[in-house]
């Protein structure tokens, strides 16, 4: 179950370049977070729901205004956000196909609303369609683009996100900034996606619109703590959660600094559960496992593993957590060959790095070594630098009897034990 964890945890932070087995500074304090977490009153979710009534009462009243649907669309996508509840993307999704029906497909700005919807469902493939009809009909061309880049990255076709990227060049445009960002830690530049997402915080502070600070605060709280800026990674949490006192991600942060970086696996769970009790995806069961686990709470663990399960069953997910599925069922040798045939069909619908390293690390569980290392070395060497899969090099390299490389990676691991959680830390010693 060790495993389990770190694909969540790629999601939330970064690596620290410092061995977590010593004694770490307390950086967190309850004072600045506990009024975030006793808030009962949901605020969003009450604008949420008064907007989709709203707009659904206007419909009514007046069908053929198409502009309406994709209001209550949106509505939809609010409630989602506030609650995790997967239902209401799933309706946001079928208000958006009812109405790029009744406009035959031909408003691109439907299209991409459509396209940001199957993006959150991990849908990338169908996203795609429907930008590559968005950019035919030529309608806010460079909103487009900009789409595309995001989804041939996530599709793991980087020559063509490149091209979209160098499309849409402007150093002095907030989103243009953030995808070069994200393209520089693709590659495994942090410094430059630092720096990059540094000026786009420059100009959305300036900008001074709180959606764009709050993302940008957020994700750099990510960076942050990715180059061991566990501080800085903190305060920029609190930024959000000043703007949004309900984000459940940037509360979902700080959890993790408690609990990786400060050792406080009790104090973690209690910030979890007050986030779980108003916004619940599979996800938060699979982090208080692991935090349960390095508790030696077993019971406690496996009863957040069958919770994970249960509600990952519900087909209304789709592909959403197929990765959390190949790592949790990897590790049972009675359900690693379902592993290895979800990371196959995942490579059809993402052919990235981290799909192949998926497939790989199934294959080694299942003690198919030599197809571990044959795709270890022709897809993820020197194409992802995420901890998790160097963690499973390293693992399959030792198998093959390469120990030396092995070894160092283990020495880049033990410096990143604060992504890849404290209950890795005997496994890496082992490499």
């Amino acid at each position: 179950m060790k495993t389990i964890i770190n694909i969540l945890i790629l999601f939330l932070l970064g690596s620290l370049l410092q061995n977590c087995a010593t004694e770490n500074e307390k950086i967190t304090s309850k004072e600045d977070y506990n009024t975030y977490l006793n808030s009962e009153k949901q605020k969003s979710l009450e604008q949420a729901i008064a907007e989709y009534k709203f707009w659904e009462e206007k419909l009514d009243k007046t069908p053929n205004q198409f502009p309406y649907i994709a209001k209550m669309a949106a509505a939809k996508t609010q409630l989602f956000t506030a609650t995790g509840e997967i239902s209401h993307l799933n309706e946001a999704e079928a208000l958006l196909l009812n109405l790029n029906k009744k406009t035959k497909f031909e408003n691109a700005g439907y299209l991409r609303s459509l396209a940001r919807n199957y993006i959150s469902q991990h849908q990338f493939s169908k996203a795609l369609e429907a930008l590559l009809k968005a950019e035919k009909n030529g309608e806010n061309l460079e909103g487009t683009q900009k789409m595309l880049f995001d989804v041939y990255l996530e599709l793991g076709n980087i020559s063509q996100a490149k091209h979209y990227l160098l499309t849409i060049k402007n150093f002095s445009d907030f989103d243009y900034l953030i995808r070069l960002s994200k393209y520089n830690d693709h590659e495994g530049d942090l410094d430059a996606a630092i720096t990059y997402l540094e000026k786009a915080k420059t100009i959305a502070e300036s900008s001074n619109i709180d959606s764009a600070k709050q993302w940008t605060y957020t994700n750099l709280a990510d960076y942050y703590g990715h180059a061991g800026r566990i501080k800085d990674s903190y305060n920029h949490y609190l930024k959000a959660l000043k703007i949004d006192p309900e984000d459940a991600y940037a509360k979902k942060g700080i959890a993790w600094i408690v609990y990786s970086y400060e050792r406080n696996p009790g104090e973690a769970l209690r910030i979890l559960n007050s986030i779980s009790n108003n916004h619940n995806t599979p996800d938060y069961a699979l982090l208080k496992a692991e935090i349960l686990e390095f508790m030696e709470n077993d019971k406690g663990a496996e009863e957040q593993l069958n919770t994970f399960q249960d509600q990952v069953a519900n087909v209304a997910y789709g592909e959403m957590y197929n990765a959390y599925k190949i790592e949790l069922w990897a590790e049972d040798p009675n359900t690693v060959k379902d592993a290895i045939t979800l990371a196959e069909k995942e490579i059809k619908l993402r052919p990235t790095a981290q799909a192949y390293d998926l497939l790989a690390w199934s294959y080694f569980k299942n003690n198919e070594v030599d197809k571990a290392y044959k795709l270890i070395n022709e897809h993820v060497i020197g194409h992802t630098f995420e901890p998790v899969a160097q963690f499973h090099i390293a693992k399959i390299l030792k198998a093959k009897g390469q120990v030396q490389e092995a070894k160092k990676i283990k020495k880049e691991l033990l410096s990143s034990l604060y992504e890849l959680g404290p209950t890795m830390e005997q496994d890496i010693k082992s490499i």
